[in-house]
């Protein structure tokens, strides 16, 4: 039986740092303020429509570089100040205009829809640009099996990608029997142990290695050992690409052509 292993690589970007939440929610708080206040000396010619909308403006700017959290905060933010420093009477949290009051309700209630509009436009351009990286990982590693006529060439590249997309602290394969009863990461994305389904997103990974196995044309040939790192779990959607590269190292082993359908 061989065993390869690989070091860990390096990861990809993370989409969402603690810091940039943190900046994201002083902003939120301090840029209402910020803009109100600048807005103070046109208070008395200016619609307070008018500066409701140039409100609106900040929550986007801050839904748009933030989270959901930081642009529902803006928009209370905004709220707030609008009433404070633009209605009448100035400076008190009371307003004595029914068209004011009219327009601070419509100032929240439009600051929080376009925060969530903002928000999620943000998580899809996360989630495509994701979805970019991971079919990226899949063609490559196809164009791999195509071009190179060794099989162990593909299982070693598929080592390295499994250690990124999996955020392991290392992975090797074993070719031949089924030694033990590991974890198990199936085909659906979900870990399996002796005991039953496993909680990922709950319970973290299991402790130790886990397994992920390798079939060609219904024949089993191999397991890749998966060890996993500190990291949090990996969404479903990067371990259902975790299954799709051991699909393709099965068809590797599985072509006669790479003369590697053998064990090692």
């Amino acid at each position: 039986m061989t065993a390869i292993t690989l070091p860990r690589a390096a990861r990809p970007a993370r989409f969402a740092m603690p810091l940039r939440d943190t900046l994201a929610l002083a902003a939120a708080v301090a840029g209402p303020l910020a803009a109100a206040g600048l807005l103070v000396p046109l208070r008395t010619h200016v619609a307070s429509t008018n500066l409701a909308l140039i409100l609106v403006v900040v929550v986007v700017a801050v839904a748009a570089n933030g989270h959901r959290g930081a642009g529902a905060l803006a928009a209370l933010s905004s709220a707030v100040w609008f009433d404070f420093l633009l209605t009448r009477p100035y400076e008190r949290f009371t307003i004595a205009g029914g068209d004011d009051i009219t327009t601070a309700v419509l100032l929240l209630a439009v600051g929080l829809a376009v925060s969530q509009l903002a928000a999620r436009a943000r998580r899809l351009k996360v989630v495509t640009v994701t979805d970019a990286y991971h079919l990226a990982r899949i063609h490559d590693t196809a164009q791999l099996a195509r071009r190179t006529g060794s099989a162990a060439a593909v299982v070693d590249h598929v080592c390295g990608e499994l250690t990124d997309v999996l955020h392991l602290d290392g992975c090797r394969f074993e070719y031949g029997s089924l030694l033990g009863h590991p974890p198990q990461l199936g085909q659906d994305g979900e870990v399996t142990t002796v005991h039953g389904r496993w909680s990922l997103e709950r319970r973290g990974w299991p402790q130790g290695e886990t397994e992920l196995r390798v079939f060609g044309n219904g024949h089993y040939y191999g397991r890749f050992m998966l060890r996993p790192g500190r990291a949090d779990v990996v969404p479903l959607q990067a371990r259902l690409v975790a299954a799709t590269l051991a699909d393709q190292v099965g068809a590797a082993l599985a072509d006669p052509g790479t003369g590697a359908g053998k064990e090692s």
